[in-house]
């Protein structure tokens, strides 16, 4: 494990050592791939500990080498990072913040030499439990969805890339028939490709709630109408948009299925296209869905279960944004809650919450087909993938 007495991480930078002189017989062969910078959130809960931990990931192995290990709060769950890699902002997965009823957020300035990790600034959630967090696309402000509480908030961003206190807050009321689903648990939010409205899953009332987006005044005003009404007890987790910006895909927990969505730009609104079962036929035990992403180039769909403990793969149609499966992949773990893929498609990262550790598989660029790399990396309670290009070199 990845420890916060850093031995580990010495140890692992020796390792690194001789492993790079085992292997420079072919120095040609850095120059022709690219490597990423990894950024792990977990679910380490002390305020004091290490809870953020950074690894270089070289794109020809898939090999993950440890860097330096953060203080990131209390369990940060969730990341995000601008596109400049300036800043990274966490959400610390609580439910409470500085003797209130609420998680919090953290902005943190990202040494361009090293990649390392230094706390600019801390602010509410507004909401107990905060597990996502985005950014609007003109970088102006923070968007979170805070599970327990139910609710969302927007938080400004200071052009020294501090968090403002939120400006705007929305509580979602409601349930539904399953068992998880008593009161509203607001479970992502992010912005539309156009950056004109900002949608809200919430897994407790079967709801993606669709709020005009006004970033630049730290307006997020809800529309009364919500954009897509899921079936009752699907408990609806994540979205995530095709890169044509035409459909997107909606991650459903409670009931093991994915639904491909046509986006109205002009309203805000979903159109149900198909809905598909995330596991395997025959499969019996107990399962829920987690986290969902779209390949760069738009090909491939890939979303992860939890209980099944693989990741689900699926073709997607390029006519109508459809999904066929093609593939179920173990995820050598337990737990799957995030996984993320390189910008180049080519590999993509699981983190195994419950088996503390964290799996590489290389993806074909034909057929989008998973295969292992080999690597595996012990992370304590790993919860979320960052991964961004190297920017250190």
């Amino acid at each position: 494990m990845f420890r916060s007495t850093g031995l580990a991480l010495a140890a692992g930078l020796a390792s690194l050592a001789i492993l790079s002189v085992a292997g420079c017989a072919k120095p040609a062969a850095k120059s022709m791939s690219r490597d990423y910078l990894v950024y792990f959130g977990t679910n380490v809960s002390g305020e004091q500990e290490n809870s953020i931990f950074l690894y270089r990931l070289t794109t020809a192995t898939g090999l993950l080498t440890p860097v330096s290990a953060h203080r990131g709060g209390a369990s940060p769950t969730y990341l995000t990072m601008p596109a400049g890699r300036r800043n990274l902002y966490a959400v610390s997965e609580t439910q409470t913040f500085q003797g209130a009823k609420s998680g919090g957020v953290s902005a943190f300035a990202v040494d361009q030499h090293t990649g390392g990790l230094t706390l600019l600034n801390q602010q509410p959630s507004t909401g107990a439990s905060p597990c996502y967090i985005s950014l609007d696309r003109s970088e102006k402000a923070a968007l979170v969805a805070n599970y327990v509480g139910g609710n969302v908030a927007m938080l400004p961003i200071a052009p020294n890339g501090q968090l403002s206190a939120p400006s705007a807050t929305d509580q979602h009321q409601g349930s539904g028939p399953h068992k998880n689903q008593t009161t509203a648990h607001a479970h992502c939010i992010l912005p539309d490709p156009a950056n004109t409205f900002a949608f809200a899953v919430d897994l407790g009332t079967d709801q993606v709630v669709a709020y005009r987006l006004g970033a630049a005044k730290g307006e997020l005003t809800r529309l009364p109408e919500p954009a897509f009404v899921a079936k009752p007890g699907a408990g609806p987790r994540h979205l995530v948009f095709h890169p044509n910006g035409r459909q997107a895909y909606l991650i459903n927990e409670l009931n093991s299925t994915l639904t491909a969505l046509a986006y109205d730009a002009s309203s805000g609104k979903f159109k149900e296209l198909q809905t598909v079962s995330t596991l395997p036929k025959g499969f019996t035990g107990e399962n829920s869905c987690a986290d969902v992403h779209v390949s760069p180039d738009g090909l491939f769909l890939y979303a992860s279960n939890r209980g099944h403990n693989s990741i689900a793969a699926f073709a997607i149609d390029t006519n109508n944004g459809t999904l066929a499966p093609i593939q179920h992949m173990s995820t050598q773990g337990k737990t799957p809650r995030n996984f993320a893929l390189t910008p180049s498609g080519r590999l993509l990262l699981v983190a195994n919450q419950n088996s503390n550790n964290v799996v590489t598989f290389r993806v074909d660029g034909q057929n989008g087909l998973l295969a292992p790399t080999g690597q595996i990396i012990e992370v304590p309670s790993p919860m979320f993938v960052q991964i961004v290009e190297d920017f250190t070199r």
